[in-house]
């Protein structure tokens, strides 16, 4: 989701080179699934990246002070999660994961990168 990131100069791409789907936290949510099986199924998706990156506003996020905040201001509740998470690389791992065990997704190669936006680095997150 972050302006910063341009996957496609990250990776050397062209516009029709790769379906980029993009999230909060990159993280592999039910409706990012969704996203993944019907990319796989009607595009013919053969391969997955995950990419975190450095500075996520998801990185140490208080959850409960967030929905307590946002139930304040709009006198809702919500059972919403954000994907908030302590450490990206170990972040990114956990979406991998996810992505890998879903019986939907087909067994494909799944990678994980967490981006440094700081010094434009990007590094094997598994």
């Amino acid at each position: 989701m972050d302006a910063r990131i341009a996957v496609e100069e990250i990776f050397g791409l062209r516009a029709g080179d790769a379906n980029v789907m993009r999230n909060a936290g990159a993280v592999a949510s039910d409706d990012f699934i969704r996203s993944l099986v019907l990319s796989q199924r009607l595009l013919g998706t053969a391969e997955v990246v995950v990419v975190g990156h450095t500075g996520c506003g998801l990185h140490g996020l208080d959850e409960g002070w967030l929905a307590e905040e946002l139930a304040r201001e709009t006198g809702a509740r919500s059972e919403t999660r954000f994907g908030s998470f302590r450490d990206p690389g170990e972040h990114v791992q956990q979406q991998v994961r996810r992505i890998r065990e879903h019986p939907w997704i087909r067994r494909v190669p799944v990678h994980g990168f967490v981006y440094e936006v700081e010094t434009g680095r990007l590094r094997d997150a598994g």
